[in-house]
């Protein structure tokens, strides 16, 4: 079945499918202390999943990860990112790294909601760290 959505997408928009990629950092012990999934599509990267361990958060991980993840994302031609994260989890961090937001879904539950994230990879300013 989702072969068949990324033929009918690819034939509609003439953008053929790019795949997926992944980003795992371990430590010295080879245990997991973060990662990104994401899938680029018609120069679009699509962030589906960043995770940094939460005795890791303060060391710059995240930052690195998605700085990693934007270069991939531009070696494979795109020049756009988007992603979600709920309101409580990693809003800040997105924004700190030129994120804009471009809506909300709500009725996540504890009154959260989930908010949906853009980046141009062409005209924003050189990342800091966080």
């Amino acid at each position: 079945m989702t072969e068949a959505l990324i033929a009918f997408n690819s034939a509609a928009t003439g953008a053929p499918d790019r795949g997926t990629f992944s980003i795992k950092v371990t430590d010295e012990a080879g245990e997991l202390v973060g990662g990104l999934t994401a899938r680029t599509w018609g120069g679009l990267c699509g962030i589906e999943l960043l995770w940094v361990r939460e005795d890791s958060r303060k060391d710059g991980w995240g930052s690195r990860i998605l700085r990693a993840a934007e270069a991939e994302a531009r070696r494979r031609g795109c020049d756009r990112l988007s992603t979600s994260t709920f309101t409580f989890q990693a809003l800040g961090f997105y924004q700190r790294h030129g994120f804009v937001e471009t809506g909300r879904t709500p009725g996540v539950p504890g009154g959260h909601a989930d908010v949906h994230l853009f980046k141009s990879l062409t005209d924003s300013p050189h990342l800091r760290e966080s």
